[in-house]
């Protein structure tokens, strides 16, 4: 007889173990110890019943309990900080009760993105637009749903979390008695065994459909556990999201960002990309799992580490390990499904609540972009995640180019069924608009003289000076194994020219390293761009893209103004559709026309040309978008939040005060 505890599946402590640890706690030391011990060590591994459903919403009662209680309670049942609630839960809760509005740490909660703007405009920093009123507005009632949301969603993932562990524990159970089976039958023929014997199990093996055999055993497998275990539990229905597109400098990536701020405390699993940091976990999230693929086909794989101590022959357990294998190749069949379940929660994490993904400049620039946004963002939106996103397009107009077409009407589908689309409708780069006032200092100098090489050199002392420190060359990682030297780097500062940054075969994942790394950058030498350096252009909008994602503070010296940067020389204009129509490889990266001349598209395959106008029309707007951002960078307003918004100031306080 096999010992049951084999077959409990392996799994950190669960949401219901923490409750119970809670509530005991949370009890007298006289009452009801035996029973409350009982309900922890039971609750993880039995099948929901109706009198376990109680005794959850009984502990739900009890999650009301003060923060302090939490690490001897931790103590009391041998798990981890984890699985505890969060804190912005237990907020909610004592709220609800009438406590206050405070959290447990006496921080006020963030304001809503609708007073916030309204305060803004009040205060003069922001001029009044009805548009970015409006989506203010949707956003506010978005934060409001998603309070509720959170809670539906913690009580959904311990139902989840039980029927989980009950369901693998019966299909642990239903592998075991077929191997039983087939040991005392003799599926293995043992040469001791009768003629008659053999001819019977030779035939048993001859009824099955040869590879059709692990695919019928596996889904008559999946029935009988639906029968034994129920279905899946239903999950809460998610509040709609928001897909923001309009104009450069239309307010849409302030507007997403006032709300992401105030969902901390609010939303567990929550996480602002932008496109270019965003493919890249992807990619790196990929890598991971095809590695983790790999590392289960071993048989010494831990995921078969409990057939090991079956009492069976070793063809038995080999037969084990098949179906175990088959299981996994069957659940991860798509790697795309499998990067979208890490791409918000890390497994090794509590998963319980919900989760929100704020996606910054939402764009398909290549046949990947499609393929994989497509695959995630449906993935996420099917189970429960709310999406925030921005672009300058419509959703229907993102994908013109044709490319994989069948995918991207899934993805459409997707998004019409589960955000609301709202047009930011000025015209208006507010950018501009935001007021200059009280600015002290000049950050952007031009054109390169003595004047203001002497005042660019002279803001880079008094900056190191303030932080204090050596100037020092240091070496820092970026992902999938590199790293990227930096020249000049002082507490939080460095110091490149524009060759260093933008003249070398670099990208956005060398910039995110930079920007996360440094609150202050200074940049010199920087040209005015035309055809002749259209890749280094190309990369130094995407290094301004990441130090304003980042909210980093740039200190530039360059020989234009910021509005003539982009508009070319006397060597020519930086766009130029005839010489970009006939543009050959040059980078050492495929073009989009040189993509889709391979035929990897939909039903509607563009024409070289077309794809050419489409594909500039992106760069223009790139171009735009770079303005703007750069215009914005040098205002009080942005500089102001440095301190409080770049990811270095977030583990620790600056050192000093950023002036600006």
């Amino acid at each position: 007889m096999v010992d049951p505890n084999i077959l409990q599946p392996k799994a950190g402590p669960s949401r219901a173990q923490a409750a119970c640890a809670v509530r005991k706690e949370a009890a007298s030391p006289h009452q009801r110890p035996h029973r409350t011990a009982v309900i922890t060590t039971t609750i993880g591994t039995e099948r929901s019943t109706p009198a376990t459903a109680m005794i959850l919403r009984r502990l739900h009662l009890h999650a009301r309990v003060s923060h302090r209680s939490l690490a001897p309670a931790a103590a009391l049942c041998g798990t981890g900080p984890r699985a505890w609630p969060s804190a912005g839960l237990l907020r909610r809760l004592h709220d609800a009760a009438g406590g206050g509005a405070s959290s447990e740490d006496g921080r006020k909660p963030a304001e809503g993105p609708l007073t916030l703007y309204r305060n803004l405009v009040s205060q003069g920093k922001l001029t009044h637009d009805s548009y970015q009123e409006n989506v203010a507005s949707e956003l506010e009632n978005l934060l409001r749903k998603l309070q509720q949301y959170e809670m539906e969603m913690e009580d959904y993932h311990e139902k989840l979390y039980l029927w989980e562990n009950s369901r693998e524990k019966e299909r642990r159970r239903l592998l075991v008695e077929e191997a039983e089976d087939k040991q005392r039958d003799g599926v293995w023929i043992d040469e001791k065994r009768g003629f008659l014997d053999k001819l019977v199990a030779r035939r048993r093996r001859a009824s099955i459909e040869p590879g059709v055999g692990k695919w019928v055993s596996y889904l008559n497998r999946e029935k009988k556990l639906d029968k034994l275990v129920g279905h899946r539990p239903i999950a809460p229905v998610a509040p709609k999201g928001l897909y923001l597109y309009g104009n450069v400098g239309s307010g849409k990536t302030m507007l997403m960002d006032m709300f992401y701020g105030a969902t901390e405390g609010v939303i567990k699993h929550r996480r602002r990309f932008h496109f270019h940091e965003a493919m890249l976990e992807i990619h790196d999230h990929m890598h991971d799992v095809w590695k983790r693929r790999d590392d289960n086909k071993s048989v010494q794989s831990s995921a078969f580490s409990w057939i090991s101590s079956l009492p069976f022959d070793s063809k038995i357990k080999e037969w084990l390990i098949g179906e175990e294998k088959y299981k996994q190749e069957t659940q991860q069949k798509h790697i795309l499904l499998a990067v979208a379940d890490k791409f918000l929660v890390d497994r090794q994490e509590n998963k319980t609540g919900a989760s929100i993904l704020c996606f910054d400049e939402i764009q398909t620039i290549d046949v990947f972009a499609v393929v994989a946004l497509s695959g995630i963002l449906s993935r996420l939106l099917s189970t429960g995640t709310v999406l925030v996103a921005t672009s300058n397009k419509a959703p229907e107009d993102l994908n013109q180019d044709g490319m994989q077409r069948d995918i991207f009407l899934e993805l459409l589908s997707k998004l019409d069924e589960n955000c609301n689309k709202i047009l930011v409708g000025t015209e208006k780069d507010y950018r501009r608009l935001i007021p200059t006032e009280g600015s002290t200092q000049v950050h952007y100098f031009w054109p390169v003289t003595s004047d203001t090489c002497r005042m660019y050199e002279a803001m880079w002392h008094d900056i190191t000076n303030q932080i204090g420190g050596d100037i020092v060359s240091v070496t820092i990682p970026v992902m999938f194994g590199r790293s990227i030297e930096i020249p000049q780097s002082c507490n939080g500062v460095a110091r490149f020219d524009f060759e260093y940054l933008c003249g070398r075969p670099v990208g956005a994942a060398d910039y995110i390293a930079i920007a996360r790394n440094y609150h202050t950058i200074f940049i010199s030498e920087i040209p005015a761009m035309s055809m002749k350096i259209r890749d280094k252009a190309r990369r130094f909008i995407t290094l301004i893209d990441e130090l304003y994602n980042h909210h980093c503070r740039l200190v530039c010296l360059a020989a234009s103004s910021i509005d003539d940067l982009f508009q070319g020389t006397e060597e020519g204009p930086l766009f130029d559709l005839e010489s970009f129509q006939f543009e050959t490889e040059s980078e050492g990266t495929k073009l989009r026309r040189d993509v889709l001349a391979e035929g990897s598209v939909g039903l509607r395959p563009s024409t070289s040309g077309l794809v050419a106008i489409l594909s500039g029309q992106e760069e223009m707007f790139a171009f735009r978008r770079a303005i703007s951002r750069l215009i914005e960078m040098q205002t009080p307003l942005y500089l102001e939040r440095v301190p409080h918004a770049h990811p270095s100031f977030q583990l620790q306080s600056p050192a000093v005060a950023i002036a600006s």
